[in-house]
């Protein structure tokens, strides 16, 4: 049986087993899941009207992938293109849409890279390492941030607590990588603290099927460091500080040396990135305010056969007040200004610009049964002036059996300012026709989902989701002229249903499985490319020995995605499988097999990836 055939007698099975877990699901009442990242204030996950995931601790440590994004792309509506390896530039997608729609905040820190093409993440630089929990939002639902259609990505490290306590982790495997991390912290009820850090470096493999003459391996370097402190001046003011520091060193192929512009496979980039934040929150009966200051400093530098070719900065800072008002048990008024200010220098193009953000909230409940939010944005940008956005979301309960079934709907707008590199290469020497007579104008999305989900005491989760949203005037760099940045007439369009079953079998087995399907088009008619149009995640997990042993398996599928030309890119499917056991209470082996199948594909055409891969560690608490 070929591998195409399997993938399509697999996918439906995942279907018909979400479907049988809807029927087979009679529990107990709801469990209250804290969402944070819906409103930036915490609510109760059976009173959020927006599709949000989350991921904890536990989970991201029996995966064990090194690379964040690894541990996201098995949520519902992710799909991540890698080109070359852990390390190698990664684009994560939400609902089809571009990873630069997407903001991804780091301890309250957007850690956005202001230096690229688009303000974007850098998620090939976020290790896995020490992070406690993630919040997905998906969609245009961002508006408490002034977020783009891709939504948000809420990441949260470690969190301090009282006594003193870490814990310390080595681990190595194939392509001679190998990593070393630990965590700290403690605290009492006036002061808490927590350091963590992580040093991977792999050899890697070769980045490129062009690179047939050096054929050389591809490695990466990243060491971060990530800190907390806290201080409780009194019962109602906390004092906090958040800093953070990465970087990373990737080598790959396909590049010009800095002399004679020769093409060349020995190339090189180095990122630095520091990030910080400090916040002050005070709380009273009913109001609460937040007031804080975040930014970072983003350096990165490419390099051809050991000499600097081309290097570029980036700053990003904003601040931002954050304040609430419970004016009963089940109303409350949410608001808050940000203020922010970003630039680039890359030596031709150094330029910098404001932009003010102003929102309200309006939370209602009604009874137990019927939750609502109403809010709109108002943003001030220094060379597009002003825009509105807003979002209406709710959620009905229903009592059902001994659990509660949520039916939730949402939609939202929101905007993105064209960036500061895109409209300085318009205006450039390398610009030529068409996009040098184009004046870029700000983008705009729009888009809504309506969902069902169940919640049981016993663990089970079930949501069924459809969803659809358009980005406005989109803009796209001119691959065929490559004369500069064009803009799209016309709506470009993401509509797609999301499954997601979260089952407890036994008390010592568990199942959670996903389906998406997402059809992408532009304004044209013509697909999205590298976005497939099914994905699917289903995961296995058991344990043994009285909770000793944890065994899983992580299956993910990827069909009908297609290339820029519209060339049709192989459907694939990967498995991965993990295992720990603990020694002792505080001393544990962990270990994983990747891609065990040995599948051989491509996410990126041109660009290789991990063939099967096994790594093992162990993990001491104290």
């Amino acid at each position: 049986m070929t591998i195409s055939t399997r993938t399509r007698l697999l996918h439906p099975t995942l279907l018909a087993l979400a479907v049988c877990t809807w029927q087979m699901a009679y529990a107990n009442p709801a469990l209250e899941e804290v969402i944070v990242t819906s409103s930036r204030i915490a609510m109760p996950l059976r009173q959020v009207g927006t599709s949000v995931s989350v991921i904890k601790q536990e989970q991201i440590n029996q995966l064990g992938f090194t690379s964040l994004y690894d541990v996201l792309r098995t949520q519902p509506g992710v799909s991540v293109t890698n080109t070359g390896g852990v390390g190698s530039a990664a684009a994560l997608r939400i609902r089809g849409e571009e990873g630069y729609r997407t903001l991804v905040l780091l301890d309250g820190i957007d850690i956005s890279d202001t230096s690229g093409p688009q303000v974007s993440p850098r998620f090939e630089q976020i290790l896995s390492s020490s992070v406690q929990r993630v919040e997905i939002l998906r969609g245009p639902q961002g508006l408490m941030y002034g977020a783009d259609a891709g939504g948000v990505v809420n990441i949260s490290t470690i969190a301090p607590t009282e006594g003193l306590g870490g814990e310390v982790s080595a681990e190595g495997g194939r392509y001679g990588a190998e990593q070393f991390a630990g965590n700290v912290g403690g605290g009492n009820q006036t002061v808490d603290f927590n350091l963590s850090g992580a040093d991977f470096q792999t050899d890697g493999f070769n980045a490129r099927t062009t690179d047939t003459v050096q054929q050389d391996d591809d490695g990466y370097e990243n060491s971060t460091l990530n800190a907390r402190l806290g201080y409780n001046a009194s019962d109602k003011l906390r004092l906090s500080l958040v800093g953070r520091d990465v970087d990373g060193k990737n080598h790959f192929d396909d590049c010009y040396t800095a002399d004679t512009f020769d093409p060349t496979d020995r190339c090189h980039d180095e990122y630095e990135q520091q990030s910080w934040r400090v916040a002050a929150d005070y709380t009273s009966d009913r109001f609460s305010h937040q007031l804080a200051y975040n930014g970072n400093d983003t350096h990165r530098e490419f390099y051809s056969e050991g000499l600097s070719s081309f290097q570029t900065k980036g700053a990003l800072e904003r601040t931002s007040y954050l304040g609430s008002f419970a004016a009963s048990e089940q109303t409350r008024l949410v608001y808050g200004v940000d203020l922010e200010t970003a630039s680039m220098d890359d030596g031709s193009v150094d330029e910098n610009r404001d932009q003010n953000g102003y929102y309200l909230e309006y939370q209602g409940g009604f009874g137990d049964r019927l939750f609502v939010t109403v809010g709109t944005r108002l943003d001030d940008n220094d060379d597009f002036g002003k825009h509105s956005s807003y979002r209406v979301s709710g959620a009905y309960l229903i009592p059902v059996a001994d659990g509660e079934m949520k039916l939730k709907s949402a939609y939202g707008t929101g905007f993105r300012a064209p960036s500061l590199y895109e409209i300085a290469y318009n205006k450039g020497s390398f610009a030529y026709p068409p996009a040098a007579g184009t004046t870029l104008k700000e983008e705009e999305s729009k888009g809504y989902d309506v969902g069902v989900s169940w919640l049981a005491s016993s663990g089970i989760y079930l949501e069924a989701v459809y969803f659809n949203q358009t980005i406005e005037d989109e803009i796209y760099f001119d691959l065929n002229a490559y004369s500069g940045y064009l803009q799209r007439s016309g709506d470009t369009d993401s509509t797609g249903v999301e499954l997601a079953a979260d089952w407890p079998l036994t008390d010592t087995l568990s199942l959670n499985a996903n389906y998406t399907f997402n059809d992408t088009e532009t304004s044209t008619g013509d697909s999205r490319p590298y976005r497939p149009e099914q994905l699917a995640n289903l995961g296995v997990n058991w344990q043994a020995l009285g909770g000793k042993l944890m065994l899983g398996t992580a299956w993910r599928l990827s069909q009908d995605a297609e290339d820029i030309d519209g060339t049709q890119l192989d459907d694939y499917q990967v498995l991965e499988l993990n295992a720990s056991y603990l020694l002792t209470p505080a001393l544990q082996l962990f270990g994983r097999l990747e891609n065990a199948l040995d599948e051989d594909y491509q996410e990126v055409p041109t660009y290789n990836t991990s063939g099967a891969a096994g790594y093992a560690g162990v993990r001491y608490s104290f």
